[in-house]
C-alpha cells in the first residue's frame, strides 16, 4: 500500500474587488482568470503558483 501526502495546490474562494462579485479559482492556474461579472484579471499565471490579484476569502478543501 502507497501512501500519498497532501498536494500543494487549493482552490480558492476570491472576492473581486472591483464588484465584489465571489468566485472560485485554482492557486496553480496555467491561464490568466478574469472576473465573471466585470472582466477585471482575478488570477495570473506566473510558471508555478499562480499570482493572485484579488481577496481571498477562503481556501477550500
Amino acid at each position: 500500500m502507497r501512501i500519498v501526502g497532501k498536494t500543494q495546490s487549493n482552490f480558492l474562494k476570491v472576492k473581486c474587488t472591483d464588484c465584489e462579485n465571489e468566485q472560485v479559482v485554482f492557486d496553480h492556474a496555467a491561464t490568466m482568470v478574469q472576473c465573471n461579472v466585470c472582466g477585471r484579471t482575478l488570477v495570473e499565471p506566473k510558471g508555478g503558483k499562480a499570482k493572485i490579484k484579488s481577496k481571498v476569502i477562503e481556501v477550500l478543501d
